[in-house]
This record gives structure tokens, C-alpha cells and sequence, in this order.
């Protein structure tokens, strides 16, 4: 019925009224947190364009995830950052690699802290690209191998997801018969299902030194403009196994996200990505945003489009703030 009968502002009087019928709720369990891991002992750099975010050490990361544990934050997800680059990205899939030291060091630490492990190859090549590069083109097949071989690589070190990022045609099914072949049948694959060629990810080139030496990633990463092909790309994902799928950047593509959970069901991540964190930290050091509100708020969105979990720069602030 019309005004004056109904009288939406009703349910707003009193913050008691506005929590009794709150749609969306965050809370520490919804985050998993970004963490950068380096060579050496002690270290704790800071990322200039990422305030309040380091590249750590092995044994200062494990630090870093207590923090998380003691947070309520349910998981982290490891990125690395080798000490040699090469060709053929073979520090992503070392047994001694980078990452696999820090998996290992944190599950002996925190037992119970979910660890997600994302596969993607533009930290450990020379070139800064996602795949193996030949003649100035990321050729696929040959990629495939390779992160078969990380993912095995990855489950032997202690993560319980692996989460693939690099969108190249066919990488989750080679991940999931590599996988079963090895004995990690209940390894599930967070597939970065919808990941597109942003600008929004400026900030981690810097805090995982992966810029590419030549070009750009347009051939494999999504253009900003379409939306129907977000949808082809994640149901090719589930069609070969991917038991989450995962949409990225995460604020400039809700109308993507809603779409994906809507359509799939399945349990659906997003990624607030380094763009989006540094923005927000930028504003709020000029004075112009309230940082607490507006990234509680942009938190919220992102959860009330759909996404299951957030993979966020804010992990640790936002599980403070809502503490």
C-alpha cells in the first residue's frame, strides 16, 4: 500500500530496527587474507602503494597468520616472490619453492588456518607473464603442464586450495586430472573463473614485483567490457571441475558477480584487488572518506552481489572494525 499507510522510514527509526532487518551481514569469516612471500629471515618490507602490507619472510609470515587466526579470519592465500626468475617459471613448482616453505611453516604453526595457494606464474618468470613464452607469445598448452605440475607441487606442501589464476583455456581440468593422479582427490580448485585485464591491479605489481617486461595481458585476461564472456569463461571452469569459482577485480564487476552466483550456485569468491584497497587508503590519508565506513560499505556490496568470501587487502582492519 502507498504513503501514508506505508512508510518505509519506519524500519529505520532506531538502530535496533535497522539491525533487526539488516539483508547482509559481514563478519571476520567472510575475508581471506593476501599475503606475499619472500627469501630471507626477519624480513618485513613495506608495499608503498599498499599501505599497512609488507612482503614477508617465511618466519614473519608465519606471524602475519596468527594475526589472522587471532583475528577470526579463516584463511590466507599465499602469493610468491622467488629469489631467481626464469623462463620456465620453475620456482612456482619447486618442492622448495618459496611458497611452499611458508605453506609448510604455517600449517605446522596453525594447523586449522585454511590455506589457499594461488598458481599463477607472472611472480617466477623472467618475462612477467602468466605462461611460457616463445616468439613474444603466452602459448597455452605448454602452461598447462607446468601448472599441473605446480598444483601437485602446492597440495604436497600443506595448502588446501589451489586456486588458479593465470586464464589459460583448459588450466582447471589438466589441475584436476593432475591432481586425482597424485592421490589429492579432495584438493578443491578455487578456479579464478572470471578474472579480466584491469588497471585495478597496479599496486600488486609492485608488492609481487611482477610487471610484465613486454606488453600487456589482454590475450589471456578479460576485456573490461564484456559480460556475457564472464559467463562462458566460468561455466568452461565448472564444466572441468572448478569447485569455486571466482570473480576479479571485485567492486567495477558486481553486475558479473551476481551473475555468476545466480547462474552457477556454486560457492563464489570475489576479489577486492590492490586498485580498489589503494584507492580507498589514498582518499582516506587526503582526508576526503571516511576509511571505515567506506570500506565496510564496499566490503558489504561485494557480499550483498553475492560473493561467498572475500579475498581483501582489508582482511585484518575490517575484522578489527567489526570485532
Amino acid at each position: 500500500m502507498a504513503f501514508p499507510t506505508t512508510r518505509a522510514r519506519r524500519l529505520r527509526a532506531t538502530p535496533a530496527l535497522r539491525a533487526l532487518i539488516r539483508e547482509t551481514e559481514l563478519s571476520a569469516k567472510d575475508f581471506i587474507l593476501p599475503l606475499f612471500i619472500r627469501p630471507g629471515k626477519g624480513e618485513k618490507r613495506p608495499i608503498s602503494s599498499m599501505p599497512g602490507h609488507f612482503q614477508y619472510s617465511v618466519d614473519t609470515a608465519v606471524k602475519a597468520a596468527g594475526e589472522a587466526v587471532k583475528l577470526g579470519v579463516p584463511g590466507v592465500i599465499l602469493f610468491g616472490i622467488p629469489d631467481k626468475k626464469d623462463g620456465k617459471a620453475s620456482g612456482a613448482y619447486s618442492d622448495s619453492g618459496i611458497v611452499q616453505k611458508a605453506a609448510k611453516a604455517i600449517k605446522h604453526q596453525y594447523p586449522n588456518l585454511l590455506l589457499i595457494a594461488d598458481l599463477c606464474f607472472c611472480e617466477y618468470t623472467d618475462h612477467g607473464h602468466c605462461g611460457i613464452v616463445k616468439n613474444g607469445k603466452v602459448l597455452n598448452d605448454p602452461t598447462l603442464a607446468l601448472a599441473a605440475k605446480t598444483a601437485v607441487s602446492q597440495a604436497k606442501a600443506g595448502f588446501d586450495v589451489i586456486a588458479p589464476s593465470g586464464m589459460m583455456d583448459g588450466q582447471v581440468g589438466a589441475i584436476r586430472k593432475a591432481l586425482d593422479g597424485a592421490g589429492y582427490i579432495d584438493t578443491p580448485i578455487l578456479a579464478y573463473a572470471a578474472k579480466y585485464a584491469s588497471a585495478y591491479y597496479g599496486p600488486f605489481r609492485e608488492a609481487a614485483e611482477s610487471p610484465p617486461s613486454f606488453g600487456d595481458r589482454t590475450t589471456y585476461q578479460m576485456d573490461p567490457a564484456n559480460f556475457d564472456e564472464a559467463l562462458r569463461e566460468v561455466a568452461l571452469d565448472v564444466q572441468e571441475g572448478a569447485d569455486m569459482v571466482m570473480v576479479k577485480p571485485a567492486l567495477p564487476y558486481l553486475d558479473v558477480l551476481k551473475a555468476v552466483k545466480t547462474r552457477f550456485g556454486l560457492p563464489t569468491a570475489a576479489y577486492q584487488v590492490s586498485g580498489e584497497f589503494a584507492m580507498i587508503k589514498a582518499a582516506a590519508a587526503k582526508g576526503w572518506v571516511d576509511e571505515r565506513k567506506i570500506a565496510l560499505e564496499s566490503l558489504t556490496s561485494i557480499k550483498r552481489a553475492g560473493a561467498d568470501f572475500i579475498l581483501t587487502y582489508y582482511a585484518l582492519e575490517a575484522a578489527k572494525w567489526l570485532a
